[in-house]
């Protein structure tokens, strides 16, 4: 913990520095704890913003709101359109920049109507590793990742966020928006977008929170974690699943039996 603390304090002094900052929020774990310290530091001087898209889940934006309004920071919510760009929902393999440029424009005119100096997103320390298009949008807008600048990974940010700042987002899953789910190539459109969210959701109603649907055309192939798979197979959530994809019209549901894994659809 003595290192966290170490690396909280470098965070503070660097928002700090900032003067005025506008920090790109999901209602994630990792902008949530940006979030919370800018305001902490920089008080009204801070601003969240959420993009409302529909390449992400309707519970995603009902979390950056509670989340906000937990903090206490001042929300913005920016209405983003990446799908009316081609280049986004061709679903190439760099399809998150595009995704993220558009972000980052929107957040360029905000943070510049509202006269703040900087803005920034909630990439760590881990995400150095991972296949990230969106971090080279980062740069050529000019937003900083000052949690990857003082080398802040997962843990340190769930713990702080739990112990420092008392906020529940600290256990939240990873939430990826929902394009993540299609195969690239795959178009990409609301409807398809929207199939794979109702899918989650009946999943989750059966008392599984980590799922991903994957898109296969009239298939969805579900991932979750080996201890949660036997509550997909009992009735009622069964039924319910099955009665869930036929409606979003998929022909039909199969359960993955490699357990779920962040990133599956990256592998070579």
């Amino acid at each position: 913990m003595e290192q966290y603390v170490r690396q909280l304090d470098d965070l503070r002094a660097r928002i700090g520095e900032a003067g005025s900052l506008l920090v790109a929020f999901s209602g994630g774990v990792d902008s949530s704890f940006l979030a919370a310290v800018a305001h902490e530091v920089l008080g009204d001087r801070a601003v969240a913003l959420t993009a409302a898209s529909a390449s992400h889940p309707a519970r995603d934006m009902e979390d950056a709101r509670g989340v906000a309004a937990a903090i206490g920071v001042r929300h913005v919510v920016v209405r983003s359109r990446e799908l009316e760009d081609p280049r986004y929902a061709e679903n190439p393999r760099n399809r998150c920049f595009f995704c993220k440029s558009e972000l980052f424009a929107i957040c360029r005119r905000v943070a510049d109507e509202m006269g703040l100096a900087r803005i920034a997103d909630g990439c760590t320390a881990d995400d150095r590793t991972d296949f990230r298009p969106g971090r080279d949008a980062a740069r050529e807008a000019a937003v900083g990742s000052p949690l990857d600048d003082v080398g802040m990974g997962k843990p340190a940010i769930r713990r702080l966020l739990a112990e420092v700042y008392r906020l529940p987002v600290a256990a939240k899953p990873a939430s990826p928006c929902l394009a993540s789910r299609f195969p690239y190539g795959t178009a990409i459109t609301e409807p398809r977008l929207r199939a794979v969210e109702a899918v989650e959701e009946a999943v989750r109603a059966a008392g599984v929170e980590v799922v991903r649907a994957r898109f296969h055309g009239d298939v969805v192939r579900l991932e979750v974690e080996p201890a949660s798979a036997p509550l997909l197979l009992a009735d009622p959530g069964r039924a319910a699943i099955v009665a869930a994809a036929r409606a979003a019209g998929f022909r039909f549901v199969t359960l993955d039996l490699e357990p779920f894994g962040s990133g599956r659809l990256n592998r070579p």
